[in-house]
């Protein structure tokens, strides 16, 4: 399959590192002129420098701002017209006690995790509509439908994020605009490899091994066996992105090793 996105637009959020940056290089790779997003200029900048140099001749340039308020939504859309492809990447976590959440953390993941991709989508669908061309695409998470007991703020708001996803898809109806969510599990990016190879060293034992055991102990359903890459989860977001997707809408796809134990 040859994914071709010549001539199309990408916003990737919170790209700088991680899934995101995964993200915005499968798409750079693909032939899309991408826009990187971070919230320091200098990280913003380096991952452009990488893009750019990785892909030489590619359109790739960073906006910084913070998503996660109503202000650097702002910023951001002042600075880019129209897009064709929006990644809603953003997205914070962390384990907490239920009952010692105030209420002003549940704000701050609803403001980050959903409402910074309602604004964009808000902004930005009603010209692909008039395009009759677009890619909305939610990075959400297993937490989203099997909602853990520790991180139950977390989880609410990727469940929101689902239905945002689903719900645009209905506004999208008889159109060539797609809008879809991917459940993304343990993921490993630049921090839980530094993570897994440290702990792979105090025991002496295969950074495998430890895979295994991330598994075994915080993913016991997962059929894997080991954690996905940030490639592996950019693979499903630039099919996604593509002409060849122009049939999937509506849908919660997975990449999160089967750790989900249902078939639907």
């Amino acid at each position: 399959m040859n994914i071709d996105l010549t001539g199309k637009t990408a916003l990737v959020t919170a790209s700088t590192s991680g899934i995101g940056l995964a993200i915005a290089r499968g798409l750079a790779g693909a032939g899309a002129a991408v826009i990187v997003n971070g919230r320091r200029s200098d990280v913003t900048d380096g991952a452009v420098r990488e893009l750019g140099a990785q892909f030489p001749g590619a359109s790739v340039r960073g906006i910084s701002a913070d998503l996660g308020t109503r202000e650097g939504v702002d910023q951001l859309i002042a600075s880019v017209d129209s897009i064709d492809i929006l990644v809603n990447n953003l997205g914070i976590y962390e384990m907490a006690d239920f009952f010692t959440v105030p209420d002003e953390q549940w704000m701050r993941y609803f403001e980050t995790n959903v409402m910074s991709g309602v604004r964009l989508a808000r902004h930005y669908m009603p010209g692909m509509l008039q395009r009759d061309w677009g890619r909305l695409i939610f990075i959400s998470s297993e937490s989203g439908v099997t909602v853990p007991d520790n991180r139950i703020h977390y989880g609410v708001t990727k469940a929101a994020m689902l239905a945002v996803a689903r719900g645009l898809a209905e506004i999208a109806r008889n159109s060539g605009v797609t809008s879809n969510s991917i459940l993304v599990g343990i993921t490993m990016t630049e921090h839980v490899e530094r993570s897994i190879a440290e702990a792979a060293a105090t025991q002496g034992v295969t950074t495998a091994e430890v895979h295994r055991q991330i598994a075994t102990q915080y993913r016991p359903s997962q059929l894997l066996g080991r954690l996905a890459s940030s490639e592996e989860v950019a693979n499903m977001v630039v099919y996604t992105a593509s002409q060849q997707a122009s049939a999937t809408t509506g849908a919660a796809l997975r990449v999160e090793g089967g750790g989900i134990p249902t078939i639907f």
